[in-house]
């Protein structure tokens, strides 16, 4: 009995039908979905991360004491960056076991895949997403410290020379100023350099670099927005407005 005899009767002693087609179907469309989804939730992970290198304050490292590497690690949210490495692997699973996903090398698959979470989490993140979604997250979630938290325990160090929060009255010379702890300070900001973006009036946030006079007093020496890039920009535009 040759193989195709074999074979044709083991089909029949074990009864072996073929599956219809629609399942197929079904299961490649089940693994495209996986994939888009996948792919979604790294490139918002992305952007997230984006937004992190943006809160970092590199600029500002003289002033804060930490290293580049520590400043970056102490408000990088590792959640992030562990669900777009999980969720790439997982676009490659899907697309390598979908219908077609056999024409493509690994090498290519990790480009797509990267390339597509990266160009979508870009996107997303200059339209203002990022923020939203990890601010949106972090009120949600109870384990989760969201990366302005991290950023407000960075600065909310006087004693070391820095404090952030908002402003609430401004006189000649002087802010009177709530920190995020809602500690109220009287700020000094006699010959204090003031960011081009900085706008001193009520509402206001900011951060600063100074000296501690005492535990209601700071002399400011430097003031700068709070916000990163893009809430420069709006400030700049608001200042433009009002001129």
């Amino acid at each position: 009995m040759g193989n195709p005899d074999k074979l044709i009767e083991t089909i029949k002693k074990e009864k072996i039908k073929p599956k219809p087609k629609w399942v197929f179907n079904l299961n490649n469309f089940l693994l495209w979905l996986m994939y888009f989804l996948f792919v979604l939730v790294g490139a918002i992970s992305f952007s997230v991360i984006l937004f992190a290198i943006q809160q970092t304050d590199f600029e500002l490292l003289s002033h804060i004491g930490h290293s580049r590497i520590e400043l970056f690690l102490s408000i990088l949210p590792f959640i992030w960056l562990v669900l777009l490495i999980v969720f790439i692997l997982g676009s490659l699973y899907a697309i390598y076991y979908s219908q077609r996903g056999y024409k493509f090398t690994f090498s290519r698959l990790i480009a797509i895949n990267v390339g597509l979470s990266v160009l979508i989490g870009t996107i997303f993140f200059i339209g203002g997403g990022a923020s939203w979604f990890e601010n949106a997250f972090a009120i949600r979630t109870g384990f989760y410290e969201s990366i302005q938290k991290k950023k407000e325990k960075i600065w909310q160090n006087p004693d070391k020379g820095n404090l952030a929060g908002v402003i609430y009255d401004v006189k000649d010379g002087i802010l009177e100023f709530n920190d995020f702890e809602n500690k109220k300070w009287i700020i000094n900001i006699d010959s204090t350099f003031i960011a081009n973006p900085v706008l001193l009036e009520k509402g206001e946030k900011i951060k600063i670099t100074g000296v501690k006079i005492d535990d209601e007093t700071f002399k400011a020496k430097e003031i700068y927005p709070w916000g990163g890039r893009e809430m420069q920009k709006k400030m700049r535009k608001r200042r433009n407005k009002n001129n």
